[in-house]
């Protein structure tokens, strides 16, 4: 990799990093306050209506944005097409949700449900004025700006939703909360990244860029839809209450694991696609993602699996108690979700967004037979069918890496099984020691346990697997 793309490359991690964590850190302490003020059935509530707002958002953007990063020689009327087409969209797509909402609260048997949607989906006409600007900034690998956004937008948005939840708004304080984040954000991006239409919308641009999203329209409809498909079903066929133990579960194990993929992807799609006329290198920068990701995104995992109990008791209370051992369950499913990410993005990078489809249609195939099967037993068969389904579609994700930069199933499970089993040992040390401890003592076990687990891991890591480890500070070093 050259000097010049390794620095762009370690600053784009960083504030990255910055960005997600900064921001999803702050709503996550204030979604605790938030928890502590109001229901699981206030969470379950919003979670029932989750699947139409991204499915609403997977059609605004239909791969369009993928599309402009990719190609090398975009223009401004490439810009243009991109901002006009997302406004377009997202008033459409907001006009079938208004007359689709008191379907949709028959569906779950809930009238209210029907002015909430209609409030809620406003959300999706703010964020397309802003997904211009996020993809210039993503383009030029600066996401300083956009940690600046996201930060303040976070900050201020969660104020307003603590106020309201405070004065007894209920659900209404978590509704009021997004739009407020989505609003200030659209307001900064257009203030700091100083991007306007200079253009119109161009039929012959958008022909091109649509050629490629397209594919990844519907790849990313169908993901959309599948990792909604739980709170839909739980929804359906179980209570409010049951659907917000299960949704905040959800958010607690896709916090790590979610926003570091999302760090490594923004970072190395970017960067990997100016590296795909050449092959060696391409592999061999692949395999260094890769190889990070797991050393980061493993410990973390097994550690929250390991401090679920402690941790959800003392942040949330004893109401939220059901929730632990589907944190825990869901832990060990999303632990694989950078190594699916890095994947796909691979196809994505090599220009074959057909194949991308075809791994999509594939898995989630096998998914919704997995989600069928496990239904009919209750919630935590769903969570442990959630395992199975990851597992599986790593087989499937890793078909075609091994084909074009021979680095398939085996190839990458000789590299990540080291850190799996070094992250496993660390969590059953944590287990141990807090078994130790006294069992009402949360905030003492967490501290024992984070400590423990951190010096054991640190420790292992710089004996055996220091290589990996100095990349990563390294490109740390020289952000």
């Amino acid at each position: 990799m050259p000097s010049d793309l390794k620095k762009k490359t370690a600053k784009g991690m960083l504030w990255s990093a910055v960005e997600r964590f900064s921001t999803q850190g702050i709503q996550f302490a204030f979604g605790i306050v938030l928890a502590r003020l109001l229901t699981p059935s206030d969470y379950g509530t919003i979670a029932m209506l989750t699947v139409f707002l991204a499915v609403s958002q997977t059609f605004v953007d239909s791969g369009i944005a993928n599309a402009v990063i990719r190609k090398v020689d975009r223009t401004e009327k490439d810009m243009a097409t991109m901002f006009f087409f997302n406004i377009g969209m997202s008033a459409f797509c907001y006009a079938v949700i208004f007359l689709l909402s008191p379907f949709i609260a028959s569906f779950y048997n809930m009238p209210e449900l029907s002015l909430i949607l209609r409030v809620l989906a406003l959300k999706i006409v703010i964020q397309s004025f802003t997904a211009i600007q996020v993809t210039a900034l993503t383009i030029k690998i600066d996401f300083k700006k956009q940690a600046k956004v996201s930060l303040t937008s976070a900050v201020l948005s969660g104020f307003i939703g603590i106020y309201f939840a405070f004065n007894g708004y209920g659900v209404w304080a978590l509704v009021i909360q997004i739009l407020a984040g989505a609003f200030l954000s659209a307001v900064f991006y257009w203030i700091i990244a100083r991007w306007r239409p200079k253009s119109f919308f161009s039929t012959e641009s958008f022909k091109y860029l649509f050629s490629y999203g397209s594919k990844l329209l519907l790849s990313g409809l169908i993901d959309t839809v599948y990792k909604n498909l739980y709170p839909l079903v739980i929804g359906k066929f179980y209570t409010a209450a049951q659907l917000g133990g299960f949704a905040k579960a959800d958010r607690f194990a896709q916090f790590p694991s979610s926003n570091l993929t999302a760090i490594l992807q923004r970072v190395s799609f970017p960067v990997l696609s100016t590296l795909q006329g050449n092959p060696e290198k391409l592999r061999t920068g692949y395999i260094k993602f890769l190889n990070m990701s797991s050393l980061i995104v493993f410990p973390l995992m097994i550690g929250l699996l390991a401090l679920a109990k402690p941790l959800t008791l003392l942040l949330l209370t004893e109401k939220w108690s059901e929730m632990i051992f589907l944190l825990q369950l869901l832990c060990l499913a999303m632990m694989w979700y950078p190594v699916h990410s890095i994947n796909l993005n691979l196809l994505q990078v090599i220009g074959r967004s057909d194949l991308f489809l075809k791994l999509e249609i594939i898995k989630k195939i096998v998914g919704f037979i997995i989600l069928g099967a496990t239904l009919p037993f209750g919630i935590i068969p769903l969570c442990i069918g959630k395992i199975a389904d990851s597992l599986i579609g790593l087989v499937i994700n890793t078909y075609y890496s091994g084909k074009f930069i021979n680095a398939g199933f085996l190839t990458q499970m000789k590299f990540l099984f080291p850190t799996f089993l070094n992250s496993c040992i660390m969590g059953a040390l944590i287990l141990g020691v807090n078994h130790l401890l006294p069992q009402e003592q949360y905030a003492l076990q967490i501290g024992i346990g984070f400590t423990v687990g951190t010096l054991y891991y640190f420790t292992t890591n710089y004996i055996f697997n220091r290589d990996t480890c100095k990349e990563i500070l390294g490109l740390l070093k020289k952000s």
